[in-house]
């Protein structure tokens, strides 16, 4: 029984797991960050667009 015990604090295949959902995560905040960020520059690039071809802007 001991020896499982041991086997089985020593076994690092859960912690590869782990980690690569934390840099998955880590890269998902990133995105989210960047897009929230150039949310509102694109929305200004489409109202100018729209503007230069005689509609109306909306929100």
């Amino acid at each position: 029984m001991k020896t499982k015990l041991i086997e089985f604090l020593k076994d690092e295949e859960g912690a590869t797991a782990i980690e690569y959902a934390l840099i998955a995560a880590l890269i998902a905040v990133v995105i989210i960050t960047a897009l929230t960020a150039m949310g509102d520059t694109l929305k200004g690039v489409f109202n100018d667009i729209v503007t230069k071809l005689g509609g109306t802007p909306g929100d």
